[in-house]
């Protein structure tokens, strides 16, 4: 083999890398979100910097050709006000296929119908932080799940989610009839629909979980299920959105049931944004009787867009009663009310970024 062949076939080699690399892609993607916040519970307050849905990702693909694609994301939560310790990909962690057939994923994700509906109208913090959504209930959350998504057809895609219990023991199960207890965690489905044409938006949801031998009713199965509806649209400046949830508790011979409604808005002028949502949770029906606390929770914010990456913005947020109305939430910092009352207030400045 002469030096030229030698030197031609090394080029080659090279050239042949360069090709296989220019069909793969990894990204580094994330979003730092930190606000100096005022909170109070009850006669209790605290001042602090919080960080609100501040996350890292990698995410890549490779192009198989005749149109088929493998990809994977890795995301996990970055806590930007202390440093955080024990970074892990908790927020997502997926393996995916996808071509004109759809897409195949596998792992860790949001329920779709969770995306679809109460998401897609959190327009002012992404659904982050102290004035995140507290009134919603989604089901099918962590992760030991393959899913299937269709591909567009005439403005409609769906998500079908299936998830493995594994027989995981859940040591912190919140059953609105029973309280905090544990259980063991079965298998369970969920479904979204989505529909986008111009203006309009359109979601449906629905999950079903199951649970068995949970504490206090041992043998017996605890089902979780919820429904949702949302409805969005966009006239020039003004965006507005609105969704509508059932929930539905079944332990032994006891029933749960709430309804969850909330409205949103959002008004462009130039570099800003007014931001404006309601949300109100009635009480919980048990075997017909109502029973604890009906929850609103509101929130007014101002947005001001430095670029198409970084923002600055106001929020003030309130939320009637938390623990009494069955919400798990009690604010950023440690707050111990000596008046007993569990209505959060929050209102701070923050910056967002997203990189």
């Amino acid at each position: 083999m002469t030096k030229t062949t030698r030197v031609m076939l090394a080029v080659l080699a090279v050239c042949g890398t360069s090709a296989a690399l220019a069909q793969s892609s990894v990204t580094l993607y994330g979003r730092i979100n930190t606000s100096v916040e005022h909170q109070k519970l009850g006669n209790a307050s605290a001042t602090g910097l919080v960080s609100s849905g501040s996350y890292l990702g990698f995410t890549g693909t490779e192009d198989l050709g005749n149109g088929l694609k493998a990809g994977f994301v890795l995301e996990g939560t970055v806590e930007a006000d202390t440093g955080g310790t024990g970074y892990s990909f908790d927020r997502q962690s997926e393996l995916n296929l996808s071509g004109n057939f759809g897409m195949l994923r596998l792992g860790s994700f949001d329920p779709y119908s969770y995306t679809v509906t109460a998401d897609a109208i959190s327009m002012h913090n992404h659904d982050a932080g102290p004035t995140g959504d507290k009134l919603y209930d989604g089901v099918l959350w962590g992760g030991n799940k393959i899913a299937y998504r269709t591909p567009t057809i005439a403005g409609f895609d769906a998500e079908v989610q299936y998830q493995f219990g594994e027989k995981q023991k859940n040591p912190d199960l919140t059953v609105p009839v029973l309280g905090k207890t544990t259980g063991t965690h079965k298998n369970g489905w969920d479904l979204g629909v989505n529909y986008a044409n111009g203006p309009l938006g359109l979601g449906f949801g629905y999950s079903n979980l199951k649970y068995s031998d949970v504490a206090a009713v041992s043998g017996a199965q605890t089902k979780f299920s919820q429904f949702a509806l949302r409805a969005s649209y966009e006239i020039g400046d003004l965006t507005l959105g609105a969704y509508y949830q059932k929930q539905d508790t079944k332990a032994a011979n006891q029933k749960a049931k709430r309804d969850v409604y909330r409205v949103s808005a959002k008004y462009v002028i130039g570099a800003s944004e007014l931001h404006a949502n309601i949300g109100q949770a009635s009480k919980y029906k048990v075997n017909g009787t109502k029973t604890g606390n009906s929850a609103t929770q509101w929130t007014l914010a101002y947005n001001y867009n430095l670029s198409k990456r970084t923002k600055v913005y106001a929020l003030y947020s309130n939320l009637s009663h938390t623990e009494s109305a069955g919400i798990d939430f009690k604010g950023s910092f440690t707050m111990d009310p000596s008046n007993g009352s569990d209505k959060f207030r929050t209102m701070g400045i923050g910056i967002r970024h997203f990189f």
